[in-house]
């Protein structure tokens, strides 16, 4: 589909929401969770999870990385989970990887085939790693491991150590699957290797 067309499919088809829930939106947002995905095309949040306009709070990231919390270095992905978590006081937080992910893949090969791309080769922190072929070119097994590990890393934000404390917010990883289209939910430890089906 070229773009011209989608701008003429889009204009035709505006959204289904009605007046007056349009007007809610306008009034503010109160979504229900954060949801943090990869910014791979293929990975649709609301597909995912059937959201409306409202539902979900979104950030997408190449590999759906989480950034160490350095406020006095902070990113956009730093304060948008801030916001999230601060000011919108959203009770969950979704970090959602997924196959076939060539940021996982770049990982695991420590960055091979992106010599041409430093912002990305620095962004996912491939330096000092030592690149393995994966034995799946789907990258399930290596995936599920990087899903565990930004949900560590969200864990040592001290806002959101204060906030689950509190029992008032929960994390959860999941798991999507590009050629099937199941989603499958992250055991709570990494020691557990067992993604059970949503």
């Amino acid at each position: 589909m070229s773009f011209e067309h989608f701008v003429r499919h889009a204009r035709r088809h505006p959204s289904m929401l009605s007046a007056d829930r349009r007007q809610q939106l306008a009034a503010g947002q109160k979504p229900a969770a954060l949801f943090i995905g990869c910014s791979d095309s293929r990975v649709v949040p609301s597909q995912i999870t059937g959201a409306e306009p409202g539902n979900l709070f979104e950030l997408r990231t190449a590999g759906n990385v989480v950034p160490k919390y350095a406020p006095d270095s902070a990113s956009s992905e730093m304060a948008t989970i801030e916001y999230a978590v601060l000011q919108l006081r959203v009770p969950e937080i979704i970090v959602c990887g997924h196959s076939h992910c060539g940021a996982v893949t770049a990982l695991t090969l420590a960055g091979r085939g992106l010599e041409e791309l430093p912002a990305l080769r620095g962004w996912l922190g491939t330096d000092g790693l030592n690149g393995v072929e994966p034995d799946d070119p789907s990258v399930r097994a290596e995936s599920k491991r990087h899903i565990h590990a930004q949900l560590q890393t969200l864990r040592e934000y001290p806002f959101i150590q204060d906030r689950i404390a509190a029992g008032e917010l929960r994390l959860h990883g999941w798991f999507y699957e590009i050629d099937t289209g199941l989603v499958f939910a992250c055991p709570q430890t990494p020691e557990e290797t067992d993604f059970l089906p949503l």
